[in-house]
């Protein structure tokens, strides 16, 4: 029994319909495949080791816990003779790149579960360089606030650091960056007022008349070198202390 001609020109067009289309959507797929955020955007895992191994706070030195991003993770390296226990238990957990969002969604595990007498927030450098996407002011100070509340339920005293000042990031020039940082700085610290809290102001000691970062503290005018944590260490020092008089 032959078939029409009708149906063998309908089954092939349709056949070809078919592969046309798989064709199209095969290099969609392998698109999706490679646009496939991070198991691990946060880098929850990042000080996962080093949290297990901690002990239980002492009663003394205050543990302190330093939360941030490249500019406390870099901290750590240049000057590991200040994280050696004295005056106070600092543990810095910072992680480069890192957005305030980020930083917010492991502020459990690398704050809260660590039991410390003090947070020392130094966040929203990365938001304003727009790593994780355009920057919204309104958004960094939400996930400031929120990381304060955690904090706050749990009976952790709150320090909250200004941004470091920069007149453009390296990696991402020309967004003029120091008004925005000015701005931001602004309202953490009215922020901080309103809430009782610590404000630590490390804007105002390393800024230039450019608003930016001098090179005698940053080699890159973003990161400080060890002349740059020096003239935050004392500062850091002081704030701590109001922060531990405080109820």
């Amino acid at each position: 029994m032959h078939t029409p001609p009708q149906q063998l020109v309908a089954r092939w067009s349709c056949g070809f319909r078919l592969l046309l289309a798989a064709a199209l959507l095969t290099p969609l797929a392998g698109a999706a495949q490679q646009q496939l955020p991070p198991t691990d955007w946060a880098k929850l895992q990042r000080y996962a080791d080093a949290n297990q191994r901690l002990p239980a706070p002492p009663a003394s030195p205050a543990r302190v816990v330093l939360i941030g991003n490249s500019i406390t993770e870099g901290w750590v390296k240049a000057d590991s003779a200040f994280f050696a226990g004295k005056p106070y238990g600092y543990i810095g957990r910072g992680i480069s790149g890192q957005t305030s969002g980020q930083i917010l969604l492991r502020f459990r595990q690398d704050v809260i579960q660590l039991r410390p007498a003090v947070v020392v927030m130094l966040v929203g450098t990365n938001d304003v360089a727009e790593n994780q996407g355009p920057y919204v002011p309104q958004r960094t100070l939400d996930n400031i606030m929120s990381m304060v509340e955690l904090a706050r339920a749990h009976r952790i005293r709150v320090v909250l650091a200004s941004v470091l000042p920069a007149a453009d990031f390296w990696w991402r020039k020309g967004l003029n960056p120091g008004p925005k940082i000015v701005a931001l700085n602004q309202q953490i610290k009215a922020y901080a007022a309103q809430q009782g809290l610590v404000y630590l102001d490390f804007h105002s000691a390393m800024a230039d008349a450019q608003q930016g970062l001098p090179k005698a503290y940053a080699d890159d005018g973003v990161h400080p070198n060890l002349a740059g944590y020096r003239v935050m260490e004392p500062l850091l020092n002081q704030a701590v202390a109001r922060a531990l008089k405080r109820k």
